[in-house]
């Protein structure tokens, strides 16, 4: 199709969902870098919203992809599927969890989740199906996970929202245990907050709130869609913490751009499920599940993510320095490769995100004044060193 072919078809017959696309005809991509259409180039430092972290057009990826799809992509969960066992093995075995289920986003991952905490005390006869998320957080957009989620702007337009969902505000331990009654099942936390503005969770906080459910009888569930699969730095985000949750969410980055979502539970809660408490069509697919492996293998590999969190803190570095040296600039957060810059003043970080794409650069306006990077890690120092040249020029 041509350009012109392409906006019109978008505009004719796409729901209006995406409030203005980017005039970028994603064409082929390598490294982080996606080719347009139009011939025009762009460095990618969102990743596809953290989803291709091993970068674009890896060969021993392709070559994998390759492989399975000349041999199966897709088989019912009604029979044995071989990548998933290798899949399932290696998560339990890198997690603090025991056993896995596989869906096919984050927002499934999460409702799935919640689902099974629910179910859990539900077999142990108590009358707990509340669940506890905090503020600034996101979640999903399915009916129970964008309720799940601690952002009004993502609820108001499907109101009545399912019960059993209350926020609270982040890193206030006080006021959790406030919201905690009888019926409460659940806390949902992003140890790492993306969408909200890379707000990660204070360590004593972390280990306050797994204290309050141990002694409530509360299960702990930590979304890692986006923080998790080595973005932080680590393989999982609550290892930086020594924190274990009952329950772990991942997706995005987990199948290097096939879709997947896996949602890992200890043993004691998973056992909870029954034949036929929950199921998928697609999900654990053969295609899917063997690219996660490989995602897998590549992240595992000695000094892998121990190279995260080199360029994770050269970036951060770089970012620091920017706001040591410009008034109109607040902080820097984040851990490893998932940061955000926060801005103040008259500066628009929607301005500067627009600015950069036409200077051919990916970044992300989470709010009105936060911009958030989401490199794929491989990412170069040259690459880091020309975005903050850029940005340097734009902030003033």
């Amino acid at each position: 199709m041509e350009i012109e072919d392409i906006i019109k078809s978008d505009k004719d017959h796409f729901m209006n969902v995406y409030s203005g696309r980017y005039p970028l005809f994603a064409d082929r991509a390598e490294g982080i870098t996606i080719y347009s259409k139009d011939g025009k180039s762009y460095k990618d430092f969102l990743a596809g919203i953290g989803v291709n972290s091993i970068g674009y057009s890896n060969q021993r990826f392709k070559d994998v992809l390759k492989d399975q799809i000349d041999k199966i992509i897709h088989c019912s969960n009604f029979y044995y599927i071989e990548a998933q066992a290798e899949l399932e093995k290696m998560l339990a075995e890198n997690s603090c969890c025991d056993k896995v289920f596989f869906a096919n986003s984050g927002s499934e991952a999460n409702e799935g989740a919640l689902k099974l905490a629910r179910k859990y005390f539900k077999r142990k006869g108590l009358k707990k199906y509340e669940t506890i998320t905090a503020d600034k957080s996101f979640h999903g957009r399915t009916m129970s996970t964008v309720t799940a989620t601690g952002q009004d702007k993502y609820k108001k337009p499907f109101t009545p929202l399912p019960e059993g969902f209350i926020t609270v505000p982040f890193n206030d331990l006080d006021a959790l245990k406030k919201a905690v009654t009888d019926q409460t099942a659940a806390v949902m936390l992003e140890p790492i907050q993306g969408e909200g503005g890379i707000y990660p969770a204070e360590q004593k906080y972390l280990e306050g709130v797994r204290e309050l459910c141990d002694q409530k009888d509360i299960l702990l569930i930590f979304d890692e869609v986006q923080c998790g699969m080595g973005r932080s730095g680590k393989l999982f985000a609550y290892e930086h913490y020594g924190v274990e949750p009952d329950i772990i969410s991942l997706a995005k980055a987990l199948g290097g751009g096939v879709p997947i979502g896996s949602f890992m539970a200890k043993k004691e809660v998973a056992d909870a499920f029954e034949p036929g408490d929950h199921g998928t069509t697609f999900g654990g697919n053969p295609l899917a599940t063997r690219a996660a492996v490989e995602v897998m293998n590549i992240m595992l590999e000695d000094g892998y993510l121990e190279m995260v969190r080199e360029k994770g803190e050269y970036f951060r570095n770089k970012l620091d320095g920017l706001v040591e040296s410009n008034e109109n600039l607040v902080e820097t957060r984040g851990k490893g490769l998932m940061l955000a810059l926060e801005l103040k003043g008259n500066l628009s970080a929607k301005n500067i995100t627009q600015e950069l794409f036409e200077r051919g650069f990916l970044v992300n306006a989470v709010k009105e004044h936060t911009l958030r990077f989401l490199p794929p890690f491989v990412v170069k120092k040259e690459d880091i060193d020309l975005l903050i040249d850029n940005l340097k020029e734009l902030i003033i």
